[in-house]
């Protein structure tokens, strides 16, 4: 289930019930915010909530302003702009952290019910399209925007916030062993939509993962030419029982384009099977894009920790133009 199911399930509840429910919203993040661009929550008008806008203090004050105003029952559809610096003039948020988010509030309106049954839909297909947000109130489409968010604000406070919905991110494991559950299982709680892949039927590791969102049975490694395509969100990790179908996958990938791609293997390994690739003719160039050995340097022992280890690395690669 996508992490932001719960939030929208509880919105479309709450209006099918004639329950008011208020949505709020981080339009924009800079800085040091603990809520990033995109986190947002649901109040409504029993108490029940879901979702974070980043925890704190200032989550604790915009839960209390959204109970208070729907027990006015007057709407709301405000924009707040929270700085977290206690020296700042105006819009303290209470917290230390430095930085800033925009929040928006906004009341759902009945006719909202129908748009957050489109979203939910869209999530449970596992498929893409645009939440839009302005003062107007909320909007759905099946497109796919050209970026993840774009917010445009004026003085006057009227702003245009768009969303890529659904997952952002596919992370394709090639292996289905007890690393790559180990692995799927932790990556399965992020904005990641997983396919896993192996040549071996019947094997139990993969039985037992149901963490992943496709499992696929390959005749051969070569086949992942076909099956995983370029793409600046898209994160391979190759981590198959052996040197040999190691090598198998990764022939079959060179030259691809990925945000992050990497082999799980000793330091001994790794320089073998890259130094046997660059005698058959394969560019060095194209081998140093590769994160191997894979992971970050922790000492890692346990499957666990292994997974740990690949997973901050990933998120470290991920976060990496964020300010």
């Amino acid at each position: 289930m996508h992490k932001q199911l719960p939030t929208w399930l509880l919105i479309q509840n709450s209006l099918q019930q004639n329950i008011e429910v208020m949505l709020l919203y981080v339009l924009e993040s800079r800085g040091s915010s603990p809520g990033r661009q995109g986190f947002f929550m649901a109040v409504n008008a029993t108490g029940e909530m879901s979702g974070s806008l980043g925890g704190g203090i200032m989550e604790h004050k915009f839960v209390e302003m959204a109970k208070s105003k729907l027990k006015q029952a007057a709407g709301e559809r405000s924009v707040h702009q929270q700085l977290h610096d206690k020296q700042a003039a105006k819009n303290q948020s209470g917290m230390i952290c430095s930085g800033e988010q925009t929040i928006f509030l906004y009341t759902l309106q009945p006719q909202d019910a129908a748009t957050a049954g489109l979203l939910i839909q869209s999530m449970q297909q596992n498929k893409n399209g645009t939440l839009q947000l302005s003062p107007a109130g909320i909007s759905f489409v099946e497109n796919i925007p050209p970026a993840d968010f774009s917010f445009e604000i004026n003085a006057d406070a009227d702003f245009i916030y768009r969303e890529k919905t659904g997952y952002k991110n596919y992370l394709y494991i090639i292996g289905g062993g007890h690393c790559a559950l180990a692995f799927s299982q932790l990556m399965s709680g992020m904005d990641f939509y997983i396919q896993l892949f192996d040549d071996r039927a019947g094997l139990l590791t993969i039985d037992q993962n149901h963490f992943v969102q496709e499992c696929k049975l390959l005749e051969n490694y070569k086949d992942l030419t076909e099956l995983i395509p370029s793409g600046k969100n898209n994160y391979v990790v190759i981590m198959t029982v052996g040197y040999r179908t190691d090598e198998l996958a990764l022939k079959a990938l060179l030259g691809k384009d990925f945000k992050y791609f990497g082999i799980l293997g000793s330091k001994n390994k790794i320089v073998k099977m890259f130094e046997n690739l660059v005698r058959e003719g394969i560019a060095p160039d194209l081998l140093d894009r590769i994160h191997a050995p894979i992971g970050l340097s922790i000492k890692s022992q346990t499957t666990e920790e292994i997974a740990v280890s690949i997973a901050a690395e990933i998120i470290l690669v991920k976060n990496r133009e964020l300010v």
